[in-house]
């Protein structure tokens, strides 16, 4: 387990450096916001691991859609199952939980 995770995170609670990331880390992160993760959740976080390795930032809400749809199909790309995996801003609270830098255009 990660006893200081603060020490690695930026003042916003994000990894200074996606790399470092690790399933435990996602887990804190996750249970930071009050979510359990599922596979369902899983895919997602490795969706937006992939997104940064391309594209090099985190991705916002319509692009994350797009992509999942992408990958995913219609099914899993829309808002409404991203928001149950993670309500507010899945673009946001995904980016965390997968060790992601904040997208630049989200509050």
């Amino acid at each position: 387990m990660i006893e200081d995770l603060a020490a690695l995170c930026d003042n916003k609670g994000y990894l200074r450096d996606w790399q470092c990331w690790t399933e435990v880390i996602a887990r804190r992160f996750a249970q930071d916001e009050g979510i359990t993760l599922t596979q369902a959740h899983w895919e997602i976080v490795y969706l937006l691991r992939d997104y940064f390795a391309a594209y090099d930032a985190s991705p916002a809400n319509r692009a994350l859609v797009n992509y999942v749809k992408r990958h995913l199909g219609p099914e899993k790309g829309n808002s409404i199952y991203l928001m149950s995996l993670f309500p507010e801003s899945p673009a946001r609270r995904g980016s965390r939980i997968a060790g992601l830098p904040k997208p630049k255009n989200c509050l």
